[in-house]
């Protein structure tokens, strides 16, 4: 199977970590806290995914252009309870404002829900939760961009193709919407053969992909829902010497990770999940400015592709 360095990109419009608890982050790099007017606390589950430490990137970045806020950052490390905890310690402190991006929908639902009832702002950030109790939802269409990767892989795979699906976190809406949007892309053109929850982890995503490979001597295709996911399936099945006979698929499209993957001929397509980190500090702005915000603010995301000779499906 040859893998092409060169990458296809199309844009497609959808309907969508660092520091201790008492790190903060100034807006302007020269100032001091104390000249912000506003403080922002931004809650993040994890820093284990590098798509979450782009994430926190992308919201430092965009502040460095407003000297009236302070960033203020809590990580989780995975942990919801932790979490939890973090999002009370916040309101207790008094931020001006909240950005959460929730580890798991039902457990988060509760503390977002009672900030916004205190009079905070949450912009939730990513992953949604049961309730509308937060001020603005951010993030990218995760069934949509689900069901653009089984749209991508009925139409490149062989026929009936055989497919091993690793899950992130499935207890995680993200990934309930890249699991149901798939299947309904995919329809009836490949069946799902193994399927695993990884969590979003590469060293899991290579385990659970070693025991795919020992159970069945036939896999045209790996669907992973982030590229290290993928990344670790392709390692492993490159170190069982059957890395030729399939493709492989994700989600992110981080630059040093997906997109590189698609040019070195790793990954066969990616897609790009927004981090929406410049969004969020835009809307932050508006909102501590009494501005009206969306309720829902959707990011658009593209397909990064190996190149046209993989534009028909292989074997026809």
């Amino acid at each position: 199977m040859c893998r092409p360095l060169l990458l296809c990109v199309f844009v497609l419009p959808a309907a969508l970590i660092g520091c201790s608890s008492d790190s903060s982050t100034p807006a302007d790099e020269g100032g001091s806290p104390g000249a912000a007017a506003w403080t922002i606390g931004v809650s993040q589950c994890n820093l284990g995914e590098p798509w979450r430490v782009q994430m926190d990137a992308d919201l430092k970045r965009a502040a460095e252009s407003h000297p009236e806020v302070q960033l203020q950052f809590n990580n989780a490390e995975n942990d919801t309870l932790k979490q939890r905890a973090q999002i009370e310690e916040f309101v207790s402190a008094g931020v001006d404002l909240l950005i959460v991006s929730p580890k798991e929908a039902q457990p988060l639902t509760e503390p977002i829900a009672k900030a916004y009832d205190a009079g905070i702002p949450v912009i939730v950030l990513d992953r949604r939760v049961l309730r509308d109790a937060y001020t603005c939802f951010i993030g990218a269409d995760n069934r949509e961009i689900g069901r653009a990767a089984g749209r991508w892989i009925a139409e490149h795979a062989k026929p009936d193709a055989k497919i091993v699906e690793l899950q992130g976190l499935m207890t995680s809406v993200p990934a309930q919407d890249r699991h149901s949007g798939f299947l309904d892309g995919l329809g009836e053109a490949g069946q799902v053969i193994f399927a695993a929850d990884m969590q979003w982890l590469e060293p899991q995503a290579r385990k659970e992909m070693d025991s795919a490979l020992a159970r069945f001597d036939e896999i045209d295709v790996v669907y992973a829902h982030n590229d290290p996911g993928a990344h670790g399936a392709y390692l492993a099945a490159k170190a069982a010497g059957r890395d030729e006979e399939m493709l492989f698929v994700g989600i992110d499209a981080l630059p040093h990770e997906g997109v590189a993957y698609v040019k070195q001929g790793i990954l066969d397509a990616t897609f790009e999940y927004p981090t929406g980190g410049r969004k969020a500090i835009e809307t932050a702005i508006s909102i501590l400015n009494g501005e009206e915000v969306p309720k829902n603010i959707v990011l658009e995301y593209a397909t990064i592709e190996q190149p046209s000779q993989r534009a028909a499906p292989a074997g026809l």
